[in-house]
């Protein structure tokens, strides 16, 4: 089992932004952060996490809890593999009651990665490949370059290592044939790009072949730390330049990013041989930096950028597109000495939504009528996925490109409310009564719970007239039930700031229940008369003594 001490200092280290943030979109509202719930369906965002308290709760399906929850629920595990997950991603060594399971995380990457940097500095071959492209001895040590000798070679290593290979199946390095009942190494004669998290550990590897084999360029495969639709090569390295110049170069190749690091761009990062994807935006929001994506202008190059500027500015990130002709890339042109072209390049990147309505045209042979109407069609159905701001705007930039070729702007009829709902607030799952006085005092005994004892000298339960089950469960414990985490999250909710407001406002809610209570005694007719003389009297004696503003107890 793992050791409580280690759980809760795992728990310190974690930041629910930041553990939520890794696997979907949030965006800030007020002092929390918002999104569609991931767990259940739906267009409006009512999932929200809380900073301040560390929890996430969705007032739409009622999920909710920590960071290890969150995983669990996400990720589909169990409570101690969401904790072996965490740990691993944030470089933190658990500990078990059971000694044989103290061990560290396996380090048969990083000895790989060290192996691999050791045989490139004797491989000629391979230094010879990169000093042609440009690449300084320092980005080879920077980037953590290495080489991979033949499949034999790497799993005598490995296991010269005392590593199992097991270790190495499961991180990603060696593959297994079942056919064959046959073990392989992954890489194979191949440059290596060890691929690091965001927090600075190796998850992988990137192999570029030198000796002809049919796929240039390999990643490793998924494995539990390796998720390539949510990784960015050298991101670890690009993060510090990029917050503080608020911008991030995205490109398509290891080498761009390493030639443009040279050129001192060194906010720049790739995808792994994969398209920029939902999954990346989390990553890209960090910070809100500027995007700019730096693409090959051959077709497959323009439909990757097509596809990532309609992600992008349908995300509400702000930033625009460069694409190479010619055959060029970063990495040649840094080469070639075209840095100060380079940064003009970046600077005057076009706006995204620009971008994709010039591709979309480009699409068609607008002398064709119908392909016009098409065309129209498509531009239109874009930018429906726009702020209705946005939509407007460029409604009238895409009837000016067609408007020479005898389109009306009054034909583009867009639906302005598309996108108005998209930062209301999350509304409650029913719509009982919200009293905010009993929800106040909810949350102040949350966030004080020094409190409880004096509320409850005054207050029990039955008392409050709509929050009466979620006052129980808090004074049960129960802080992670559905209902109790909303008013947690809930920022509409404002806990009374002192004793002494506590104090006042338990006086006056205290007042007008006694009095509704001798109300109910008066009119009563199934009491007798001295139950009904000994009741007033109670309730009058304790009315009198919180005018006079003294807190009365239920014993009273």
């Amino acid at each position: 089992m793992i050791s409580q001490d280690s759980i809760e200092a795992l728990k310190a280290r974690l930041d629910i932004v930041d553990v939520v943030g890794n696997y979907i979109e949030l965006k800030k509202a007020g002092g929390n952060f918002k999104a569609p719930c991931p767990f259940h369906d739906e267009k409006s965002p009512s999932f929200v996490v809380s900073p301040q308290k560390q929890i996430y709760h969705c007032f739409g399906c009622g999920a909710g809890g920590d960071s290890v929850k969150f995983v669990m629920e996400y990720e589909k595990l169990n409570y101690p593999e969401a904790l072996e997950k965490l740990a691993d991603s944030y470089n933190f060594t658990l500990t078990y009651t059971d000694n044989k399971h103290n061990k560290p995380r396996s380090q048969v990457m990083d000895k790989l990665n060290e192996w691999y940097q050791m045989l490139l500095s004797k491989n000629q071959t391979a230094l010879n490949y990169i000093k042609e492209r440009g690449i300084y001895e320092s980005s080879i040590e920077k980037f953590g370059i290495g080489y991979a000798p033949e499949s034999q070679a790497t799993l005598n290593y490995i296991r010269s290592q005392q590593f199992s290979i097991k270790e190495a199946i499961d991180m990603g390095v060696v593959g297994y044939n079942q056919e064959r009942n046959q073990t392989y190494a992954r890489f194979v004669e191949r440059i290596t790009f060890p691929i690091f998290s965001a927090n600075g550990s190796i998850v992988g590897f990137g192999g570029r072949t030198i000796t002809g084999h049919q796929a240039k360029y390999v990643n490793s495969p998924e494995t539990a730390f390796f998720n390539k639709s949510r990784l960015l090569y050298a991101y670890h390295l690009a993060k510090q330049s990029l917050h503080k110049k608020q911008e991030i170069i995205i490109t398509e190749g290891y080498l761009d990013v390493i030639m443009l690091h040279q050129a001192g761009f060194d906010n720049a990062v790739a995808t792994l041989g994969t398209a920029l994807t939902h999954e990346h935006l989390p990553l890209l929001r960090k910070g809100s930096p500027r995007v700019v994506m730096a693409y090959d202008g051959d077709k497959a190059g323009r439909a990757a950028a097509l596809k990532a500027s309609k992600l992008l500015s349908a995300s509400g990130f702000n930033g625009g597109v460069v694409v190479f002709s010619g055959g060029l890339d970063p990495a040649d042109m840094v080469k070639e000495g075209r840095v100060e072209e380079l940064s003009n390049m970046f600077r005057e990147a076009k706006p995204f939504i620009e971008f994709v309505l010039d591709e979309i045209l480009s699409l068609y042979n607008l002398k064709d009528p119908k392909a016009k109407e098409s065309c129209m069609q498509e531009g239109i159905a874009y930018l429906k996925t726009l702020s209705p701001i946005l939509q407007e705007e460029y409604k009238t930039y895409l009837a000016s490109r067609l408007g020479g070729l005898g389109v009306s702007p009054s034909l583009l009829k867009l639906n302005t409310q598309t996108n108005t709902n998209r930062q209301n607030i999350p509304q409650q799952r029913n719509s009982a009564h919200r009293d905010m006085w009993e929800l106040a005092l909810i949350k102040t005994i949350l966030e004080k719970p020094e409190y409880i004892e004096q509320v409850l000298d005054v207050i029990d339960p039955s008392l409050l007239q709509f929050h009466s089950y979620e006052f129980s469960l808090v004074l049960q414990g129960k802080q992670d039930a559905p209902e109790v985490m909303a008013i947690m999250v809930d920022d509409t909710i404002t806990s009374l700031k002192d004793e002494e407001a506590l104090n006042a406002e338990l006086i006056t809610f205290l007042t007008k229940y006694y009095e509704r209570e001798l109300k109910k005694v008066n009119i009563a007719s199934n009491i007798s008369f001295e139950e009904k003389a000994f009741y007033i009297r109670k309730f009058r004696g304790k009315i009198a003594k919180l005018k006079r503003g003294e807190l009365v107890t239920l014993s009273d």
